[in-house]
């Protein structure tokens, strides 16, 4: 769930911010987030995979961030865990046959799209350097 997803990538990529040279180890991020290690693992690899951290193996491994917090946008922290829309349809297919059934989910599909780029648009004006200045103390 994209919920989820987009939060527990921000966590890391907030703690990722506050040491932005060094390696931080998925057992830090997970203690950070009360959370198993392995969740932070599979997150961190689809923040790979979008070109936001890097990681590497071994005992001095960990991850960091590929690029300075002040060049990460929110929006591509949505972009990368967003699988579909950000509100999903009913589990039930509705009847075609009902005036409102055969045309809901085109009608819904126009809306969800709509919610999605505005939330994209909005998460574009905020910097991850931006967010994480509040946790510095």
């Amino acid at each position: 769930m994209i919920k989820s997803k987009f939060a527990i990538s921000v966590h890391i990529l907030t703690l990722l911010s506050m040491s932005e040279e060094e390696w931080t180890s998925s057992e830090y991020i997970a203690g950070s987030m009360n959370a198993n290690p392995a969740l932070v693992r599979k997150e961190l690899s689809a923040l790979r995979a979008a070109g936001l951290v890097e990681s590497k193996e071994g005992k001095s491994g960990g991850s960091r961030l590929r690029k300075p917090a002040s060049q990460i946008r929110m929006s591509e922290v949505f972009q990368a865990v967003k699988e579909d829309h950000v509100f999903g349809f009913s589990p039930n297919l509705p009847n075609p046959l009902c005036p409102v059934g055969k045309g809901i989910n085109n009608a819904l599909d126009d809306l969800f799209t709509e919610i999605d780029l505005t939330i994209y648009n909005r998460l574009k004006k905020v910097t991850l350097a931006a967010f994480s200045k509040q946790f510095v103390s």
